[in-house]
């Protein structure tokens, strides 16, 4: 899966000599460190402080979940890129302009959600027209008139509230969803949605350690402890097109199944190993895909469109210069 190396079973995860050694079963599997920038283990795995060490030296994230597939939390090595300079622009611009990267953020929300409920509109399913003529005639102008980020923030849930309720036009039945219901999920939809948002999530750590912004300083989630918030910030608009384009894909061709895929007991609802191992790998063919880029004259993945708005976030901090995130209508 390109630079990403997922594991899903249990064992030892060790440096032997220059590569990365999988222990399972009494058999050692090799997973050369070249091309390597990420790593998911998505089972228990056991590693130490050479294998980390070496992971650092190697400038590679590693990302841990437990074995019922919940996100645990990601091994970040020592800042790549540094820039004192631009942490003091950014530390400013949370102070100073906040409101409208955050409203940036909301507004590329709206719209690829609309580009997602427009193609099916297209496709004969108009009882999502009341949801896009709202995107489109009132929404963006409650962002705009939104003073403080709660209002905004409400905006921002009013609008994933309105699509989650347009699911039952397109979606099986037993993939309707009631509420969304994070921790733990408690239906089959829920769970692919925490699951596919988490994995968006590590991908943008991914993506922002690769660039000189600094992680905890984020602009519509706020800044916590024990988080990346801006890897919340910059994923947001990317949920639509990755991680909601493949569950719709995944459910309505039937490659996942409620009774085959998922683990259900009294109050949650989780995806087995198998559904895990099925997500993964639409997930990365999605990030992966490449669509043309309409400024940059050549083809890019959505891997890298990710990096990109970091970028644009970036000129705007230093430079003034307009922050516009992904659009799943322009392709920049």
């Amino acid at each position: 899966m390109g630079s990403t190396r997922y594991i899903m079973s249990q064992g030892e995860l060790t440096r032997k000599d220059n590569s990365l050694c999988f222990r399972k079963d009494g058999k050692n599997i090799y997973i050369p460190i070249e091309n390597t920038k990420e790593i998911y283990c998505m089972n228990e795995v056991s590693v130490n402080t050479k294998l980390l060490d070496f992971l650092a030296s190697n400038h590679v994230v590693i990302h841990f979940f437990n074995y019922y597939g919940n996100y645990s939390g990601t091994y970040y090595p020592r800042d790549q890129y540094c820039s004192g300079k631009l942490l003091i622009r950014q530390v400013n611009a949370y102070e100073n302009q906040r409101l409208t990267i955050a409203k940036a953020i909301v507004h590329g929300i709206g719209e690829n959600i609309y580009e997602i409920l427009y193609h099916y509109y297209k496709h004969d399913k108009k009882e999502v027209k009341g949801t896009i003529d709202w995107i489109r005639k009132e929404f963006h102008k409650c962002v705009d008139a939104a003073g403080k980020i709660s209002e905004l923030m409400s905006v921002e849930g009013e609008v994933w509230a309105r699509f989650y309720a347009n699911f039952k036009f397109f979606l099986p039945e037993d993939f309707v969803i009631n509420k969304r219901v994070k921790r733990p999920p408690d239906n089959p939809i829920n769970a692919l949605i925490s699951f596919g948002n988490t994995l968006l999530y590590t991908k943008t750590v991914s993506s922002i350690y690769r660039t000189h912004l600094d992680q905890r300083i984020s602009f519509l989630h706020e800044p916590s402890e024990g988080r990346f918030s801006l890897s919340l910030d910059m994923c947001e608009v990317f949920k639509p097109v990755i991680v909601y384009r493949t569950i719709f894909e995944l459910v309505n061709n039937r490659r996942l199944q409620v009774e085959k895929h998922f683990d259900r007991k009294v109050n949650y609802c989780l995806l087995n190993e198998e559904g895990r191992k099925i997500f993964i790998e639409s997930f990365e063919q999605r990030m992966e895909s490449a669509f043309y880029h309409e400024r940059l004259k050549r083809k890019v993945t959505y891997r890298t469109a990710i990096k990109l708005d970091c970028y644009k976030l970036i000129k705007f901090i230093l430079e003034g210069k307009e922050f516009v995130p992904f659009s799943a209508k322009t392709n920049i």
